[in-house]
């Protein structure tokens, strides 16, 4: 079985899909010695990495590096975080996704809203779907095999009444046949039963500190489940305090002893 099969199978076991989200090469080694089935970029991560703020500020060159670097180091499967696409036409962001899928890269994310002028906003759904038609027109047209999972961002950006929003978009999301369905920023248990019960596409929620367990995502029909980069925040804020420690100290200590 291809990693891009395994990668669609595990969307639709009774075990949610517990993806370890990824910044770089030693991230991607660390959750398959874990154990972890599959691994997904978090842009927000990578972009950090290599010193940019998230938001498409680093170039979809120095994103691919990243990604093919992962890539060599794993062998599970691996989606990558494309948050708008990197492109400003169709024509690009196919040629983005399509050079990604060679590499043997299993999904992506896109995201169904945009910065402008550093505001985030929601596209509205008329240009949400002459921005995605054409899109997955044409990586079907070119047989280009990938998992495409939607992110739709009304829980994330807090606007009025995001559970009817999210259904509208999700009716969108059918017609136009993505495979997942990724809400951010969900955390009731109402909302989260609500939105899996509206579709047969598999949801994808992300870690927050009002998200329920596992066990009651499970219960909810959740199927994926996602850390963004909050280990990733975690990992070098103990960096920090930890070199705080040196500081006070004057000794590497602080380092070894717990």
């Amino acid at each position: 079985m291809t990693n891009i099969q395994i990668f669609k199978e595990l969307h639709i076991q009774d075990e949610p899909l517990l993806l370890g989200n990824v910044w770089n090469a030693q991230s991607a080694k660390g959750y398959q010695k874990l154990g972890y089935k599959a691994l997904a970029t978090s842009s927000s991560a990578v972009a950090h990495s290599l010193g940019y703020e998230d938001g498409e500020e680093m170039s979809f060159d120095e994103y691919f590096y990243i990604v093919e670097r992962i890539l060599k180091s794993v062998d599970i499967p691996l989606s990558v975080d494309l948050e708008g696409g990197y492109g400003n036409t169709s024509d690009e962001i196919v040629s983005n996704i399509s050079k990604l899928a060679a590499i043997g890269v299993v999904g992506i994310n896109i995201e169904d809203s945009v910065i402008i002028d550093g505001s985030r906003k929601l596209l509205t759904k008329e240009q949400l779907y002459e921005k995605l038609k054409p899109i997955i027109s044409e990586l079907k047209k070119n047989t280009v095999e990938i998992f495409i999972n939607l992110r739709t961002d009304p829980f994330l950006l807090g606007i009025e009444n995001p559970v009817e929003e999210t259904l509208q978009r999700i009716r969108i999301f059918e017609e136009l046949g993505v495979d997942g369905i990724f809400v951010p920023c969900i955390t009731s248990e109402n909302d989260i039963e609500t939105i899996v019960n509206a579709t047969g596409i598999p949801v994808n929620v992300m870690c927050m500190p009002e998200l329920p367990d596992f066990a009651t995502l499970k219960r909810l029909g959740v199927k994926r489940i996602s850390s963004g980069n909050f280990l990733n925040d975690y990992i070098y804020n103990s960096l920090e305090a930890a070199g705080r420690e040196v500081l006070l100290k004057q000794s590497f200590l602080p380092v070894f002893v717990q």
